[in-house]
């Protein structure tokens, strides 16, 4: 796929330290040929202690805006001169975008991106269940924020740091810390357990959970996609519970973040994901 950036091409990208390991520019660019739009999405390496004047340097440059990921999501927050409810919720901004005036707005679109990459992986998960969270960090604050705007009136939150877990509370009266060596018991009578975890992540040491009194029709999400299928999910599918994956969040994410750059709202489709998915074979 090859991108042309003339002058007047609309710019929009992703700032993180490191970047190289992004599939962003391959997500966007791929939604930017199929919808003929004149855009470029590029990957932007910005230290920590420039990202303030990175920012700021968007409207000067001529961008729609730019994503934002570690290590900067929680300083975005701080930096943006407006913030939109969810972000501010959630405490992280992962999209900004340019205001006609050139004013920065810090938009969270990782909320919306788990919800929908649930309800497309799992169509009848229900609500009315207790849901068990893995992690505390922004993540899994995400996800709280998404289930909780779900309906959902019961959220078990188990982390290695028990204080990191018990500052969720913050959130809501409906969320609870459970000790990290309690989180298999958590799961009694569970209809979603989510791992926000880097645990079994490729590179990391595996999850260590006993699925045995989790409900057969409860559902497993993990949030990690490399591997794409983790130990969890694999034993999750083997004892008949519905497992959704980690790409689905990575792609629903994106969605509402080019609808802001590029004023089209693009499909999440199996073309994309297999586009996406061939980039992390390779």
């Amino acid at each position: 796929m090859k991108i042309e950036i003339r002058g007047t091409t609309r710019l929009a990208g992703l700032m993180g330290w490191p970047i190289k390991h992004t599939r962003s520019p391959r997500l966007h660019n791929f939604w930017l040929s199929l919808y003929g739009i004149d855009g470029a999405y590029l990957p932007l390496a910005v230290e920590p202690a420039k990202l303030e004047t990175a920012l700021r340097a968007l409207p000067a440059l001529g961008f729609a805006g730019s994503n934002v990921t570690v290590p900067h999501k929680e300083a975005a927050l701080r930096i943006v001169d407006r913030v939109q409810p969810v972000a501010r919720r959630v405490g992280a901004v992962n999209t900004v975008t340019v205001a006609a005036d050139g004013t920065l707005e810090g938009r969270n679109t990782d909320a919306y991106g788990f919800l929908a990459a649930l309800q497309d992986g799992a169509p009848n998960w229900v609500a009315e269940r207790p849901a068990v969270i893995l992690g505390a960090g922004g993540s899994a604050r995400a996800a709280i924020v998404a289930l909780l705007d779900a309906g959902v009136r019961e959220i078990r939150v188990a982390n290695r740091t028990r204080e990191r877990a018990e500052a969720l509370g913050e959130l809501s009266s409906a969320v609870h810390a459970v000790a990290w060596s309690e989180r298999s018991g958590a799961l009694d009578g569970a209809g979603l357990l989510v791992n926000t975890t880097t645990l079994g992540m490729d590179g990391q040491p595996p999850l260590d959970i006993d699925l045995s009194i989790l409900p057969k029709d409860a559902v497993v999400n993990d949030i990690v996609y490399s591997p794409l299928e983790t130990a969890l999910l694999a034993v999750a599918r083997a004892r008949g519970n519905v497992a959704v994956d980690g790409l689905g969040m990575l792609l629903h994410q994106a969605r509402p973040a080019f609808f802001a750059f590029f004023g089209v709202d693009p499909q999440v489709t199996s073309a994309l994901r297999d586009h996406v998915l061939a980039d992390m074979k390779g």
